[in-house]
Order: structure tokens, then sequence, then C-alpha cells
């Protein structure tokens, strides 16, 4: 089944968390959208939806869910798939994301990004898991790579090779978190370069920028902290290569005021602006 092609925006935004609901509430902010966790709206009625009606009213707005589980054995809730639907119906997002990992079984819910054995196995069973999510939603998917802490010795392909040929097979889209590709790279020892030449840029309409921790004997994406510069050198080489993308800065825990996201999103416009000419 064909569904709409989402329209690319180039632009620069944040993700929306509770201590800075009225900030957008009640004044103009300078992003161009922002991103909510899907999760928060799929209600049925009360202030969440308001909430979210009124942001709409003022900004483009992307879904961005954390429990679709689309790498499950089990399949993808038609029941959570319905309730996304309506709430995607409701607002209109520039497109809705999730991730490219498992979060549960038989019910259960772990709240947790697990990973995937990148096998022909699991890419059969992820693209059907994919198409089934995009015929009920209406819209195709945009999916993001999770930080990883282990690799599976039987996987046929890298991350980036499972992630181009889930596009061609589905049609899918991709949000890159480029915090995830340097922790996974750190992480697993791979050049997180040499990852990015395997990817469709083509397919790529959005990228989040985030910071991360470092754990007893490896790099936690806790996103809880500001970009740090192996980041935000990443991110500028990936600039150098994308079209038009939405750019934005994640931040999950200790979130701080407002001023402090907005002055990273400035410096993200900047490194973007400063890679155009290279590009060119």
């Amino acid at each position: 089944m064909s569904h709409p092609v989402p329209t690319p925006l180039s632009g620069f935004g944040l993700g929306l968390r509770i201590p800075h609901y009225d900030d957008f509430l009640e004044a103009a902010q300078p992003v161009d959208f922002l991103e909510v966790i899907s999760e928060n709206f799929m209600v049925d009625g009360g202030k969440p939806l308001d909430v979210l009606a009124g942001i709409r009213e003022r900004y483009p707005v992307a879904l961005h869910g954390v429990s679709m589980n689309i790498g499950s054995s089990d399949g993808v809730d038609a029941d959570y798939l319905a309730r996304l639907r309506r709430l995607a119906d409701r607002i209109e997002p520039l497109w809705v994301s999730d991730h490219l990992c498992w979060t549960g079984v038989e019910g259960f819910n772990s709240h947790d990004l697990l990973p995937l054995p990148y096998t022909e196995e699991a890419l059969d069973l992820v693209a059907s898991n994919v198409h089934a999510a995009q015929d009920a939603l209406g819209r195709p998917l945009v999916l993001e790579n999770p930080s990883t802490y282990l690799a599976f010795p039987d996987a046929a392909m890298s991350e980036a090779a499972f992630l181009a040929e889930l596009c061609a097979r589905t049609g899918c889209y991709l949000l890159l978190d480029v915090n995830n590709i340097y922790v996974s790279a750190t992480n697993h020892g791979f050049d997180p370069d040499d990852w990015m030449r395997h990817l469709p840029l083509d397919r790529v309409l959005q990228l989040h920028l985030a910071g991360h921790s470092q754990g007893r004997d490896m790099l936690i994406d806790t996103h809880d902290s500001p970009v740090c510069d192996p980041v935000w050198d990443l991110y500028a080489r990936f600039a150098e290569r994308l079209g038009d993308v939405a750019v934005m800065i994640e931040r999950d825990d200790h979130i701080p005021p407002l001023a402090d996201l907005l002055a990273e999103l400035a410096h993200a416009r900047s490194l973007a602006r400063d890679s155009r000419p290279r590009a060119a």
C-alpha cells in the first residue's frame, strides 16, 4: 500500500518536555518545529490533548514514540496503532517516528530500547511489522537508530546496512540520532563516518542531537546533558552531506531552562550554515 510522502523540513527544533509547556504556550520561541513523545498524548481527552492542541496551533509538531515495539516477534499491537492513528489524524504531524528496537514481549513493556540482531530473519520480521504499522497509520514510518551496548555474534550485516535494506523494502524513512551513532561507535569500535557512508541519506528526514554519560565500561545514552564536542563534530560532518532535514536538540532528564536548549539549537544552526559552502 502506498502512503503520502512526508514533506521535508529544513529547520531546527526541540523536544517538548513538561517544564517548557508554558514557555511555548505563552510566547513565540525561535524554533521551526517541536517533537513530542507520542505515548504522552495517546489519551481520549483531558489536559494533555488540550496542551498539544495549543502547541499545534503555534508550531509544526512531529510525533516520536518509544513503545511501538517494531522489532517484536509478537507483531505490533493493533490497539497501540489505533490509538496512535487517532492522535496523528487529530494533530496532522510532520511525521510519526519510533525506534529500531523491541521493547517487550507478550504484553510486557520493558520501557527500554532493546537491541536487534542484524540478521536476515530479523530484517524479514521488522519489514513485515513496518508494513503493518504503515498500513494501520496510513502514513510512512520514520525509524531511529538506538544506542546499543552489545553486538550479536551471528549478525549478517551492519546496523547501517540493515537500515538501508529496511528503507528499500518498506519505503520507511530515517531519524538519525547523532549522539546514538557516536555512543554505539565508541562502544563497539566502528568508524561512524564509514557507518554513514552505508546509509541512504535521501531517506533521512530528521536528526537528533543529545548528550550521554560515561559508564564504567562504555558510554550510556542518557540524553541528560548538553551535546558534547565529538557529537557536534560528527553532526557537522553529517550536515555537509544532507539536504533538507529537521534538526533538533533532545533532552530527557536534568531538563535545563529553555534558554540553555535554545543556545544549543543556535549552535546547531551555525554549524549547518558553515557546512553549506563545503557541501556545494
